[in-house]
């Protein structure tokens, strides 16, 4: 395989509405952001790209089939090969890969990844009863399955198994928000307290508006290249930011749409199979999983994500990480509940099963030299969603996984105070990030790793 840059990325506003424009030129928002930032113009950019990935989650949002074609054309890259991925709320995840994939192989040398969702077309009712279809439509979705009912079930046993309390889940809440609010780019720019997540209206207990994510109308645009691709870029006038970011891993897990049908393994199973590096060599880990099942937890419940530790450790065997809490400098993690980044937290290695409210909590996450208005017993080790998350920037569903690796990008390139215009939310001397994409109740996982080249 050969090594593989991700050059540049661009970002639409993320809001409610967006009927100024059509999704072609949202889209089209982003990606001359992208080719701006190499310094270049559209036509001697499209004139070095080889090919496009699309991504979006859903058709009856945009009530077009076949958008992605029209968003090929619209950007000038007709005749040139594209194709369209779909994965729930992994889209975006996806389509990162397969770019990378496509220039990794050597099939191309310039891939650009975009992806959209423009879901204000339809009222917030209905918008939820297009994702619920992304669960099973002749088991789950006729008792009333809609996804804050899964993932309240899911918190409401992570509770009852491990103590997990609301106001860990709500330390989540305000963390993204206020990282958010020095974020021009997200749709929610707000300071909220404990206090005022919890008071917000209950959606399905113990979660309530300000707990979940919000539908959004955006795009996000990110250009993968090879070395030669590189050339050519520079060749045709483009100004490649140095040093580069290279994504050095990539993983990819699944699990069965029904979380009844997800079976438990016993605990010689979970140690041979998921459990991480750094968990392995551990005594006093493997002690503690131990009695943990004896006790009677069981893996991976519906209070785990199987996937997301599948793909967190096929990543991180790939970019050579077997200490991914003080190996990763900023993960950017899909948090369409505070729940679920609370379970993603233990998923990804952060943390151990169960110790996910308190690292929560703790101040681990956090980014440092920012006035949170809660009293955190730990210094910052690995922020969690700088950038806001999907909580605060909002959630156009194929656009979100590249909003990720657009803000990735430019946390490793040190150029967040060229974007925002602001540098709090810059990670300091940011060398190795992650993103990382999930869908469904976790049944598409993707993690990615980017790393800045010395």
């Amino acid at each position: 395989m050969r090594p593989v840059y991700a050059v540049s990325g661009g970002v639409s506003k993320f809001s409610k509405a967006r009927p100024d424009k059509t999704f072609q030129a949202v889209i089209k928002e982003a990606y001359d952001y992208a080719i701006a930032d190499v310094g270049m113009e559209m036509p001697a950019f499209t004139s070095v790209v080889d090919g496009s990935v699309a991504s979006y989650f859903s058709d009856h949002f945009s009530r077009q089939l076949m958008a992605g074609i029209m968003v090929q054309d619209y950007l000038g890259l007709c005749p040139k090969p594209g194709h369209r991925v779909e994965g729930g709320g992994a889209t975006g995840g996806l389509c990162f890969q397969e770019a990378w994939k496509s220039v990794a192989s050597g099939h191309m040398d310039v891939c650009v990844a975009y992806g959209f969702e423009t879901m204000s077309h339809v009222e917030t009712w209905k918008g939820n009863e297009f994702i619920a279809l992304a669960s099973d439509v002749s088991w789950d979705y006729p008792v009333g399955g809609f996804y804050s009912g899964y993932y309240a079930m899911m918190v409401t046993r992570h509770m009852k198994e491990f103590g997990t309390t609301v106001e860990q889940m709500a330390a989540v809440s305000v963390k993204n928000h206020i990282n958010a609010y020095h974020n021009p780019y997200a749709q929610k720019r707000d300071r909220y307290t404990i206090a005022d997540v919890r008071r917000s209206p209950m959606v399905a207990w113990p979660l309530t508006r300000l707990d979940i994510c919000v539908m959004s109308d955006g795009a996000a645009v990110v250009v993968l290249a090879s070395e030669e691709g590189l050339r050519k870029l520079e060749a045709a006038g483009g100004q490649v930011e140095r040093p580069l970011v290279r994504v050095s891993g990539i993983g990819r897990g699944t699990d069965a749409m029904r979380m009844s049908d997800r079976p438990h393994v016993d605990y010689e199973t979970f140690l041979r199979d998921y459990a991480t590096e750094q968990e392995k060599s551990s005594d006093e880990t493997r002690k503690y999983y131990r009695s943990l099942w004896e006790r009677g937890t069981r893996y991976p419940g519906v209070h785990s994500f199987r996937a997301g530790r599948t793909a967190g450790n096929m990543a991180y065997r790939h970019a050579g990480i077997a200490d991914p809490l003080h190996e990763i400098d900023f993960i950017e993690l899909h948090d369409a509940y505070t729940s679920s980044e609370i379970q993603t937290y233990e998923d990804l290695g952060l943390c151990r099963y169960g110790e996910g409210g308190p690292f929560a909590a703790s101040g681990k996450a956090f980014m440092p030299g920012i006035d949170y208005g809660l009293i955190l017993g730990e210094k910052p080790i690995c922020p969690v969603n700088p950038s806001g998350g999907l909580i605060a920037c909002g959630h156009p569903v194929g656009a979100t996984g590249l909003m990720q690796g657009v803000f990735a990008i430019w946390q490793l390139q040190g150029t967040i105070a060229k974007h925002f215009g602001d540098a709090t939310l810059q990670v300091k001397e940011a060398r190795r990030g992650a993103i990382h994409s999930h869908a469904g109740t976790g049944t598409y996982v993707t993690v990615s790793i980017l790393e800045r080249e010395s």
